[in-house]
């Protein structure tokens, strides 16, 4: 099996879809950072809507646009690559310009924007998995999706503090955010189209070789509805944890995202390089069971009480986001060498539409266990990762690149 032993930044921009394409990723996560965080707030505050209101809104139209992406893995299949993912740009400035639109009051209006931009925030990764697929092979290409997700999280990370500043403006600021919100995915949207990417859908059914669907995809992707609440962590489980439960200053989960961040940032290229060696199920079983054992550390660690307990959750959240960084690396890598050339884009699609729901279902899951307890919280996540781990690993990797 082929390693990559090295990291080199031109092959890296290379395999990930060119200079321009980079740059569009970057300026595409720039506007998402700018937006996602405080588009509750947007809700809220220039809207004037109810917390509770806006953020069902927000959940609808998060999961009404996992409906698209059937049709997002069909059309991918069809060849098209850049044009899916200008497309994926394209409609989250409607959704951005529906909200500059909407009325004081009017959550139709705000849930209608909110779908456009579930849509598009659905779509976008599965589309930009099948162009890198398209024009990077084997570990290259584990390379290349790791550095964009690292680029992503720089991005996003950047948006979400020009955000924060712009908040002391108020709603007219807030306004302005979305502005340019529009601006940044236009300019990626136009990016993204620029560079051309097509697979031809005929040659690749040919050289595929059998028409089904990969051995073991189905508990893959069932296994990573679990995998995804790892995701959820640092946002959701640890400040409930750490300020409702156990009364911590909110300065303990603002460390812990900014460390995910940074961690993410400069380690997600590395680490996946450096595990090139090992079969991409083995690394992606191996991140279950770190995963199993950080929400094992965290039972022990809230057990601490007061005083020790912050600082010890902190320090167990360093091993969860390297848990999570081996999955991230491994786990659409693994799809994509599994996949069948001609069900990429079907393939990519079904996988996105498991993250879709386990980011989804997570908040909910977390919020109703966390009342009853540590255990019930934390041995829960670590008992259903665990399987899930088990159910991946039973699954051997057919001989791809």
């Amino acid at each position: 099996m082929a390693t990559t032993t090295a990291v080199r930044p031109r092959a890296l921009v290379r395999a990930s879809g060119g200079p321009r394409y980079a740059v569009a990723v970057a300026v595409d996560a720039l506007g998402t950072g700018m937006l996602r965080p405080f588009l509750l707030l947007y809700g809220v505050t220039v809207l004037g809507l109810s917390a509770p209101v806006a953020g069902t809104a927000m959940t609808a139209g998060a999961v009404a646009g996992l409906v698209c992406m059937p049709g997002v893995g069909r059309r991918l299949d069809r060849g098209e690559r850049s044009t899916v993912v200008a497309a994926s740009m394209l409609v989250r400035v409607l959704g951005v310009a529906l909200l500059l639109a909407t009325p004081d009051g009017d959550v139709w209006s705000f849930a209608a924007a909110a779908l456009f931009l579930g849509v598009g925030n659905q779509a976008q990764p599965a589309a930009h998995a099948a162009l890198v697929a398209t024009v990077a092979h084997g570990r290259e290409r584990d390379a290349a999706l790791a550095a964009a997700r690292a680029v992503r999280n720089a991005g996003m990370g950047a948006g979400a503090l020009l955000a924060t500043v712009c908040l002391a403006g108020g709603t007219t600021a807030l306004r302005a955010l979305a502005l340019g919100t529009v601006l940044a995915y236009l300019a990626a949207a136009a990016l993204a189209w620029s560079v051309h990417v097509h697979a031809g859908p005929a040659a690749a059914a040919a050289e595929d070789g059998h028409g089904g669907s990969a051995p073991g995809m189905r508990a893959l992707i069932a296994a990573n509805v679990v995998y995804v609440f790892c995701l959820n962590v640092p946002e959701v489980a640890l400040p409930l944890v750490l300020v409702t439960q156990m009364h911590a200053s909110p300065m303990w989960p603002a460390a812990v995202l900014v460390a995910n961040t940074v961690l993410v940032i400069t380690l997600q290229v590395p680490v996946t390089v450096a595990l090139s060696r090992f079969s991409r199920r083995s690394v992606l079983a191996a991140a279950g069971v770190v995963l199993t054992a950080s929400y094992a550390g965290f039972l022990a660690a809230t057990s601490l009480g007061p005083g020790w307990g912050a600082p010890a959750v902190a320090a167990v959240a360093v091993v969860c986001t390297l848990g999570e960084i081996v999955y991230a690396g491994s786990a659409t890598a693994l799809v994509t060498a599994l996949a069948p050339a001609h069900l990429l884009g079907r393939t990519l699609a079904r996988f996105q539409l498991s993250t879709g729901l386990g980011l989804a279902a997570s908040p909910a899951a977390i919020t109703a266990l966390a009342p009853h307890g540590p255990t019930a919280l934390w041995g829960s996540l670590a008992a259903a990762t665990l399987l899930s781990a088990s159910a991946v690993a039973r699954n051997p990797e057919p001989a791809r690149p």
